[in-house]
């Protein structure tokens, strides 16, 4: 069936709603809009869904929430896990209500138990609840930190992570065989919780949560002491962090947490801002203003589901704030714990520190200086969990810290996926313990490259959607596979890793050999001079990503260097 057929299927087909019905009907001139909306099924790749809110098979409405729930649970059907049932949470999006709601009641139709929360939560609770709970798996109904009008599905299996191998490809080839929304099982709610499948969770398990959080402080008796010394700025971005931040913080002891009313509610519509990100300076807006006026030490974002941190610190000369990267709070957070638990002596046998391919190199040099092993992951913070699973499988390692270089982290392994509510934490409280040396988290980051090197690391996107768009993205990446470059930006290129081929090509020797990684669509390069870059194809939007990092002399020699880099890789 052509896309056209299935536009006039689901205007006339009584299974599809009246409101459904009527937005359709009202597009029938637009065979544009028409084709985007029906040329393909929403894809449901290895994380879940994720697109624009609306009527058609391309777009997050309840059918096809409804056809990605029933391939699910003929997965866990298949894998006898019904009993041990599902846990659901959602973020402050439009629509996450019913999304997760429509997700619980198609389980219940196939026999699988259901626990949602009574209303939104950070998506790290939910990958707590999956294994606190002991159930089978985990849904997210959130778009993260993507524009107002999308809204996503992420799935998380028994270990408290997000799908990897062999569950992600197993679970998409069954949501792949359905081919008509008649294969989709739903019942009555009433009926669901009659037959004691549809179940809400107590209280419980928040405070479960918060107390899992509150285990990763490092020195609570130090933040008492100076807890009445720092001033923190938060702002939620009308997401879910809100209480769950903000209880943290008061039960540590912190007592001067401003919070940005204009942002402080939860709304899908993210009225205040255009795009509620915590990487984006626009969404600092507002938090800034009343940093300035509150005399704030740190501002502190995280976007609707909680799971990514963004940051402003005072920097006491200029007396203006400083953004920092996700490698650089990451660091501030694993300089902290490791060279805190060095000396206290809780340093574990074996410690690891995790990391993505794309995140800052700096990371190597700081696990080295405590004699941590350094492991590297694919990008997606999934793989980060997965090296907890096989830790703890295999006793190799025990898990310390990990991060990745798009504003996320994990302390502590009561979680398996990053959580930017304990980010906010050790971050406030790294904060307080710079604070009692007369220091600021910028004179940290300053003390940390004279240390460590003065590495920096950036990232563009280029955002080509649509059909025609997904055939110049995949074009691209056939080009630079095909045409490797020499030098970048100054830099020769040293060797070449392709993970889509799985193979390691050493330009200089000429000696080939295997990433060691999961195949995955992704180019990167080592450069001379400790640089290097990588392009990839966004796995839950429209774009295509160049990741680049150099290491240089000073903090004005790296941004020359990363600038090169950056002009030489776009432009090639």
């Amino acid at each position: 069936m052509d896309w056209m057929e299935l536009y006039r299927e689901w205007c006339r087909d009584a299974y599809f709603d009246r409101e459904t019905q009527e937005e359709l009907k009202a597009i029938k001139e637009d065979k544009k809009e028409i084709e985007d909306r029906f040329y393909r099924y929403l894809a449901f790749g290895t994380g879940g869904l994720r697109g624009v809110i609306g009527a058609g098979t391309n777009r997050m409405n309840i059918y096809t929430v409804r056809r990605a729930t029933q391939g699910l649970a003929n997965y866990i059907l298949s894998q006898n896990g019904q009993e041990k049932g599902v846990a659901i949470a959602r973020d402050s999006r439009n629509k996450s209500e019913d999304f997760a709601k429509e997700a619980a009641l198609c389980l219940n139709a196939n026999g699988i138990r259901t626990y949602l929360f009574d209303g939104i939560r950070p998506t790290p609770e939910l990958s707590f609840a999956v294994r606190e709970a002991g159930c089978i798996a985990g849904i997210v109904i959130t778009a993260s930190h993507n524009p107002r009008e999308y809204n996503g599905y992420k799935v998380y299996w028994e270990d408290g992570a997000q799908i990897t191998p062999p569950h992600d490809k197993n679970i998409m080839a069954e949501v792949e065989r359905i081919s008509s929304f008649s294969e989709v099982k739903t019942m009555d709610e009433k009926e669901a919780v009659k037959k004691g499948l549809y179940h809400i969770f107590s209280g419980t398990m928040d405070d479960r949560y918060m107390e899992a959080l509150k285990k990763q402080s490092v020195h609570p008796e130090m933040i008492k002491e100076t807890a009445d010394d720092i001033r923190i700025v938060y702002t939620p971005l009308h997401g879910t962090g809100n209480l769950p931040v903000r209880r943290v913080l008061r039960e540590l002891g912190f007592t001067k947490v401003y919070v940005v009313k204009e942002q402080e509610l939860p709304d899908g519509n993210f009225p205040t801002v255009p795009y509620p990100n915590p990487e984006s300076p626009q969404a600092f807006s507002l938090a800034l203003n009343l940093a300035k006026e509150v005399d704030a030490d740190i501002v502190l974002a995280t976007d609707p589901d909680a799971d990514r941190l963004g940051v402003y610190c005072r920097d006491t000369k200029s007396g203006e704030y400083i953004s920092f990267t996700g490698n650089m709070s990451g660091m501030l957070i694993a300089e902290y714990i490791l060279s805190e638990r060095a000396k206290n002596g809780t340093m574990p046998d074996n410690p690891a520190l995790v990391e993505t391919i794309v995140t800052t190199d700096m990371a190597k040099a700081v696990a080295k200086a405590y004699g941590v092993t350094l492991i590297e992951v694919l990008t997606g913070f999934k793989y980060i969990g997965e090296q907890i699973k096989f830790f703890e499988e295999n006793t190799s390692y025990q898990y310390v810290f990990g991060l990745e270089e798009s504003y996320g982290c994990l302390a502590g392994t009561y979680a398996r996926d990053k959580d930017a509510c304990v980010a906010v934490m050790m971050l406030c409280e790294v904060a307080a313990w710079y604070k009692r040396k007369n220091m600021t988290l910028w004179d940290a980051m300053l003390q940390m490259y004279e240390k460590y090197g003065y590495y920096q690391e950036g990232l563009e996107t280029r955002t080509l959607k649509g059909i025609d768009g997904a055939k110049q993205i995949e074009k691209m990446m056939q080009d630079a596979r095909s045409n490797p470059p020499a030098a970048l930006g100054g830099f020769e290129v040293l060797a070449v890793r392709d993970y889509q081929a799985d193979k390691r090509t050493d330009l200089v020797t000429g000696k080939t050999e295997c990433t060691g990684l999961p195949v995955s669509n992704v180019l990167y390069y080592e450069l001379s001079e400790n640089a290097w870059c990588c392009i990839r194809p966004s796995g839950t939007e429209p774009k295509i990503k160049y990741y680049f990092g150099v290491k240089g002399n000073s903090v004005s020699d790296a941004a020359e260097k990363l600038n090169q880099l950056k002009q030489a890789l776009l432009n090639s």
